[in-house]
């Protein structure tokens, strides 16, 4: 804080005081005078309250809350209250690293009194940010205009998106070769269709799927990003863009349901595709295989011998409510033993990829201790687990990258839900850490 905005402040202290015949002399009679609130500015607070979906910035009572619960607070110094007061004493969240720190996890909302949302807050300044030409970290920048150009974050071509299908072992049916009604439409998203750890979780899904008789296809090359983080970094035009693009595919073919991989993709065609006209009846797979339980369980003929903590996806969770599933599927498993984290459900970690967070390690580094990644496998070891078990797309790379950087290769490995029940139901080899 400016040592200029902090003003000496009265006080009164008595020396002798008498209440109601009782003698209350001492310090504890102390009284101090008032602190006017032109001591402090109040314009950088409304110029984000200002901003449609900003409003509540202002509502902060500093009641502090938000602080101990903030993932980033954890491993560097954050928290929506520290953002109102550093707002208070003149540092511009528009111009502040703080702007891209934010993982929109949601923890905060869940114990703020006052209803400061910052999932709406950040959103809206940054892409105000975006709009007046302040710059925006480069690696962000990147995976913005890799999605604009090739419709997904890691740059890769659409022909190749349902490349992964190859090699699955089983018939994974393509609508537009098909072109007939399923009942399951699986929307495998960017990270699972090319990054080569979530392949392997949609070849194990696929094998799931096809050994349970599910009517299922996919999209393949012609699903875009469902783009939810895109618009939580500030990129609302660009959400827009693939939305209506992936609605305009989607009338084209006939389903009863989707199904995701990936819990933004939920949360985008939850609450965001049906503003602008896309409504469907959506899954999260593990809620899918959790309905199908009684007929999975008897397939699950391979015990597993492993000691498993599971990581609650904030949007998966806090965002969307789905924290029986997961834990169901895992211990259907024979021979699992299951423990649970100190922080998890409602009150779960963040690994530290939403809100754009997937695309600021690099830039997010500078202003933390350590990544929420590397803190949440170290909490993860501290269990004795040695398998984290995941369900998002973004969790397993960042997790297993976190484990190497906090030098517990050998100790903990990282797995998605999918490949687990695909190992006991012995359709993939033994996994290694």
């Amino acid at each position: 804080m400016d040592p200029s905005l902090e003003k000496v402040q009265e006080v009164w202290e008595r020396e002798t005081a008498i209440v109601e015949g009782v003698d209350i002399s001492g310090p504890w009679n102390r009284m101090f005078g008032q602190r006017v609130i032109w001591d402090y500015t109040p314009e950088l607070i409304e110029e984000i309250a200002r901003l449609p979906g900003g409003e509540s910035f202002a509502w902060c009572y500093q009641c502090g809350k938000c602080v101990p619960v903030c993932p980033v607070d954890v491993v560097g110094d954050y928290g929506p209250r520290k953002l109102y007061r550093r707002a208070q004493t003149g540092i511009d969240l528009l111009d502040s690293p703080d702007l891209w720190l934010c993982t929109t996890c949601a923890n905060c909302l869940r114990v703020c009194p006052k209803q400061v949302d910052m999932i709406q807050i950040m959103p809206a300044a940054r892409e105000h940010a975006m709009l007046s030409g302040r710059p925006i970290p480069a690696e962000l920048q990147e995976a913005l205009e890799n999605t604009a150009k090739y419709g997904n974050p890691l740059g890769q071509p659409a022909r190749k998106r349902e490349a992964w299908v190859k090699d699955a072992g089983v018939p994974v049916p393509i609508l537009h070769q098909i072109q007939r009604p399923v009942e399951w439409l699986w929307w495998v998203e960017c990270y699972p269709s090319y990054h080569p750890r979530g392949i392997d979780a949609s070849i194990a899904l696929a094998r799931i799927f096809h050994a349970l008789g599910l009517d299922f296809a996919i999209l393949g090359r012609e699903e875009k990003c469902a783009g939810d983080s895109q618009r939580l970094a500030g990129e609302r035009g660009l959400f827009e863009m693939l939305a209506e693009e992936n609605i305009r595919t989607l009338s084209k073919y006939e389903f009863q349901h989707i199904v995701v991989t990936d819990p933004h993709a939920l949360n985008a065609f939850r609450k965001h595709y049906p503003k602008l006209g896309g409504h469907y009846d959506v899954w999260h797979y593990t809620t899918l295989l959790a309905r199908e339980l009684s007929r999975l369980q008897p397939l699950l003929v391979r015990p597993l011998p492993y000691r498993v903590t599971f990581h609650d996806p904030c949007y998966l969770g806090r965002h969307n409510g789905e924290y029986e599933a997961p834990r169901q599927l895992i211990q259907a498993i024979p021979g699992i033993e299951f423990v649970e984290m100190l922080r998890c459900r409602e009150n779960s970690y963040c690994c530290g990829g939403g809100g754009g967070g997937m695309w600021l390690d690099s830039f997010a580094a500078g202003h933390q201790r350590r990544r929420l990644s590397e803190e949440r496998v170290l909490e993860a070891v501290s269990t004795g687990a040695d398998t984290l078990v995941v369900c998002c797309p973004y969790e397993v790379s960042r997790f297993e990258d976190a484990v190497k950087s906090t030098g517990n290769e050998g100790r903990l490995r990282v797995r998605d839900i999918a490949e687990l029940l695909a190992e006991a139901m012995g359709m993939i080899g033994e996994a290694t850490a």
